[in-house]
């Protein structure tokens, strides 16, 4: 999965959290057996990290839809734990599998979920603090 320009949403923060979702989904699709178990925690860190960023976002900005967008990254989220539990039991390939799964769910969330939520930020002029990823 390559970084294109129509990803970009035009919040810095948002970006480039954006930006280090691919690189992990695109590490775990390289990674061997022996590394995807690995591979699979470190994306599922840093979704963890990201998606608790965007909702902090929304609760602070009253993003009206917060709740849908909120369960998607519920739903995700326990996805990619279940496949965590099944490569763990010996099925790395199931990890690798997510990562081609993935960039087609990322392209869908982004342009609408995410879009809105940058595009209600800066309506409403919310600006959050800088945190990390």
């Amino acid at each position: 999965m390559q970084w294109q320009e129509r990803y970009e949403l035009g919040h810095a923060a948002m970006d480039a959290t954006h930006r280090e979702f691919i690189d992990r989904v695109n590490a775990l699709a390289g990674a061997a057996d022996d590394a995807a178990v690995a591979a699979l925690q470190a994306l599922i860190a840093h979704t963890e990290a990201h998606f608790a960023q965007e909702n902090r976002w929304m609760q602070a900005s009253a993003f009206p839809p917060i709740h849908c967008h909120v369960g998607e990254h519920e739903r995700v989220l326990a996805f990619l734990r279940r496949v965590l539990a099944q490569a763990e039991r010996g099925h790395p390939g199931l990890a690798r599998q997510v990562a081609g799964e993935l960039p087609a769910w990322f392209e869908q969330h982004a342009a609408t979920m995410d879009a809105a939520l940058a595009w209600h930020m800066r309506q409403v002029g919310y600006v959050p603090e800088a945190e990390p990823a």
